[in-house]
Parts: C-alpha cells; sequence; structure tokens
C-alpha cells in the first residue's frame, strides 16, 4: 500500500535547492591502476633502453678501435644515467587534475546570510 503511494505521486520532489550537483565522469582524473601501469610501462621501455646501451658497449669497445670505442664509452655513461633518470620520470606520475570544481573554491549557490539580532526581552 505505500508503494501504490509512492509511485502514485504521493513522494514530493525534492526542492530545487536541495538536488546535488552531478559532475560529468570526464573530468575525473585518471585511475590510480591506469597511473601505475602507465610508469611501469615508461620504466621498462628505459630499462630495456638501457640494457642495450649497456651490451652495445661491451661489444663496441671489445670489438674496435679508438674512434668507435669513444661511442661505446658513451653508451656505458647512458647504461649508468638511464635508471636514475628511469626512477626519477616514473615517479613523477602525470596526473591530470579533472576539469571539474575544485572542493577547495567558494559554493556556486551563494553564502549564507547571518542571523538577525533579536531584540532582548526587556530591552
Amino acid at each position: 500500500m505505500l508503494a501504490d503511494a509512492t509511485y502514485a505521486g504521493g513522494v514530493k520532489p525534492e526542492p530545487e535547492a536541495r538536488k546535488q550537483q552531478v559532475f560529468s565522469i570526464t573530468s575525473a582524473a585518471t585511475s590510480q591502476s591506469e597511473e601505475i601501469g602507465g610508469r611501469e610501462k615508461r620504466y621498462a621501455i628505459s630499462m630495456g633502453i638501457r640494457t642495450i646501451c649497456f651490451v652495445g658497449c661491451v661489444a663496441i669497445v671489445t670489438t674496435t678501435s679508438m674512434p668507435w670505442s669513444l661511442f661505446g664509452w658513451l653508451l656505458l655513461v647512458g647504461a649508468l644515467l638511464l635508471p636514475y633518470t628511469s626512477v626519477i620520470l616514473a615517479n613523477a606520475g602525470v596526473r591530470k587534475k579533472g576539469a571539474g570544481p575544485s572542493p577547495f573554491d567558494d559554493e556556486p549557490a551563494g553564502e549564507i546570510e547571518p542571523p538577525k539580532p533579536t531584540a532582548l526581552p526587556g530591552e
């Protein structure tokens, strides 16, 4: 019987002032699992480049003469610097700020008015 009254229009809709603002899901930032996956992918790619640099260094320095062996030593420097830069870039992350409203901004609905002063009895 109560359900009949509800669906027959017995329940009043919320007043406009009580309705909450709805935010679009497209304004949400990237999820943490997607962000971590992106970091892991960038880190794995840079560690692959580091491995190629190290193997190239060993191959070039041990098999070639002086002009090409300088390139091998540069590959060694790259292999030594890449772990540092990879960790820094992986931990930096690229978290995009959502386009939605900030929780720290003022309310768009307006401000609450201060209470009006009332006269005390006997004044």
